[in-house]
């Protein structure tokens, strides 16, 4: 008897069918009729024709008791009641309750013929369960008797005694590596769990060619014993070998895919590495399709990697539409060739449009740059930028290089390091002489960060927290020139207090050390309020002001946050509230003194959707002041922190 029976899913009706073919219950399919044939002959009928012009008379003993019955009404409504089962393994019970017909139409109306059939198919799905977990006598009987205006279709199994193996034989391994064991129960979940582990074993342990037959098992009613049959060819234990790219123009040679791999040629064969290889391929955006397959290595004791990839299309058209309290309207298209500056080289033209804000640039970002995971990142962006703030106009040219983290494979450690060259055009207020002014800044910095990301997500964490520095030193040359170093710290904490309900926690240092606030470039000094802020105050409203009433941001900040994250149990749980409370300040001297913290409060809606968080946040300023927002709101993808 074969185990093709319990390779199933048991979460779908279609089951049923295959587990009646596992219990002999299954027929041959046959061709269609053909309704001008003639009927087949009955040769073992043994009863002939009536003649419908004389009808015998039918002899009834008047003495006999009446045949008792049972009326069913047309609609009838039922319960199910299921006994015996009470000492088994909860699956049973779980298993039926989930393919049964009788209890998906509990309660609603139904006539005797489909109460019958349910009944007469339920008896047989619950005799394949048995069968399934090792009772191959069982007995299950049905009955229907009507209670309180209703009927009670019962189901009463009788198990029986449960089989067991007797021999485990795995032909061409080592009896010991397999984990069902002579006098183990006939469990058909054991046996696929322990085939499923076999198969992964040998895969991950340099046998890429095994091949291992479909589990066996052979019943003896009579001793109610089982013997257990598989065969096992390993094929010979490998080492990698190299990779071969094959396929239509494939966007990369066989050097990049090696460079994306996480093994080496002569490393023991593991499956589970070529299968992170091809979710790695996948993830560079220019990969329709991929198929990697072990074939012989043209090295003895290898398998190579044979890669078939198929190219999607490189160029991407793409737009953005935002809005936020402070920073008004915003609207950013770009067009973007994934491989143009092969291999990985996307080249984007990207320009934004905005009630505060114009840009137009072009950046280049090389994936997988000599390393798996490394970016190098570079752009050049002409901007203009007009906020409460400052007005400035700037030509910026950077480049980095970057360890990133993504949704795929969110990573632990990041870290990022390059240079900056700013020229840029301001307007600003100067103190000492009471008037704005423009002033034109030449800026060169080299910043550099480091970042540990210890929670479970990257769009919505629920638990772990994180942390990240960042450091810039920094010269600037207007009238005369200078230098001084900016440095930013910031940490959040995810706590799950229910399945339902997080607790988050942010909080967010920042320092500039070596020059007074009024020789710093205004767009390099730091400013408080917004989205990614003290939410409830709309974009730089926070922090010292001219007498003009202007925000004329600081050399230091301090910001906290506190939010729930709620998901209500409606709508598939796919929303939730964020009630949250910010607070934060900007202070002109080098550190931060946490004095006069403002604070903001407000409600946040989320709608989670399959590729994150999307989030509306209206807050209000508590202790509002003349000149500030009464209400700020923020639009974004992902949680606030």
């Amino acid at each position: 008897m074969r185990l093709d029976f319990v390779r199933r899913r048991w979460k779908t009706c279609a089951a049923v069918a295959t587990l009646a073919i596992a219990t002999g219950a299954y027929a041959q399919s046959e061709p269609p009729l053909d309704p001008e044939s003639p009927m087949a002959p009955l040769p073992d009928l043994g009863v002939d024709w009536p003649d419908l012009g004389k009808v015998d008379a039918i002899e009834v003993d008047p003495d006999a008791p009446a045949t008792p019955a049972i009326e069913i009404a047309d609609d009838q409504r039922y319960a199910v009641v299921v006994t015996g089962i009470e000492k088994l393994s909860p699956v049973v019970a779980s298993r039926f309750n989930e393919l049964s017909i009788l209890k998906e139409g509990a309660g609603k109306p139904a006539n005797a013929a489909q109460i019958d059939r349910r009944a007469r198919d339920d008896a047989d799905l619950m005799n394949t369960i048995l069968r399934a977990e090792g009772y191959y006598d069982a007995n299950v009987d049905t009955d229907v008797v009507p209670k309180d205006g209703r009927l009670v279709v019962t189901l009463s199994v009788d198990p029986g005694p449960i089989y067991r193996f007797k021999d485990v034989n795995i032909t061409g391994l080592d009896d010991a590596k397999f984990g069902v064991k002579p006098t183990d129960a006939v469990d058909a979940d054991a046996v696929i769990a322990d085939d499923a582990v076999l198969r992964e074993k040998l895969s991950r342990e340099g046998y890429p060619f095994a091949k291992v037959t479909e589990p066996e098992i052979v019943i003896n009613h009579d001793s109610r014993e089982a013997v257990l049959n598989m065969t096992v060819e390993t094929g010979g234990k490998r080492n990698f070998g190299t990779i071969k790219v094959l396929g239509d123009d494939p966007p990369f040679g066989p050097k990049h895919v090696q460079t994306i791999a996480r093994f080496q040629p002569g490393q023991v064969y593991d499956q589970t590495m070529v299968d992170d290889l091809r979710r790695a391929l996948v993830a560079t955006g220019l990969v329709s399709s991929v198929k990697l397959e072990p074939v012989e290595g043209s090295t003895p004791g290898t398998a190579d990697i044979a890669a078939t990839i198929e190219p999607a299309p490189p160029r991407t058209i793409a737009g953005e539409l935002g809005y936020g309290t402070g920073e008004g309207f915003r609207v950013e298209a770009s067009w973007q060739h994934r491989n143009l500056i092969r291999p990985e080289g996307a080249v984007t033209f990207r320009g934004v449009a905005g009630t505060k804000e114009q840009s137009l640039g072009a950046l280049l970002r090389m994936g997988n740059f000599h390393r798996r995971d490394q970016i190098l990142n570079g752009g050049i962006v002409a901007s203009h930028k007009v906020y409460a703030a400052y007005d400035a106009t700037s030509l910026n040219l950077n480049a980095s290089l970057e360890r990133q983290t993504n949704i795929i494979w969110q990573k632990d450690w990041i870290y990022s390091f390059g240079f900056e060259l700013v020229a840029s055009e301001e307007k600003d207020f100067v103190a000492s002489a009471g008037v704005q002014q423009r002033r034109i800044y030449y800026i060169g910095a080299l910043p550099i960060s480091l970042g540990f990301d210890g929670s479970d997500s990257l769009l919505d964490p629920t638990r772990g927290f994180r942390l990240s520095a960042r450091l810039s030193p920094e010269i600037s040359q207007t009238d005369r020139t200078f230098g001084y170093v900016r440095a930013q710290i910031d940490g959040s904490a995810y706590y799950p207090v229910t399945a339902q309900v997080v607790i988050a926690g942010r909080a967010r240092i920042g320092s500039t050390v070596g020059a007074a606030r009024e020789d710093i470039a205004p767009s390099r000094r730091f400013y408080s309020g917004g989205g990614g802020s003290v939410r409830g105050f709309g974009y730089q409203e926070i922090g010292p002001r001219n007498v003009l009433d202007q925000p004329v941001g600081g050399r230091s900040l301090a910001e906290f946050s506190l939010e729930a994250r709620v998901r209500l149990p409606v709508f598939g749980g796919n929303f939730g509230v964020v009630p949250f409370i910010d607070a934060g300040n900007i202070y002109t001297g080098s550190f931060p003194d946490f004095s006069g913290l403002r604070v903001g409060a407000g409600l946040g809606l989320r709608y989670y959707s399959a590729f994150g968080p999307i989030r509306i946040d209206v807050g209000t300023p508590l202790a509002r002041r003349s000149g500030e927002s009464a209400v700020s709101v923020q639009v974004s993808l992902g949680q606030a922190f």
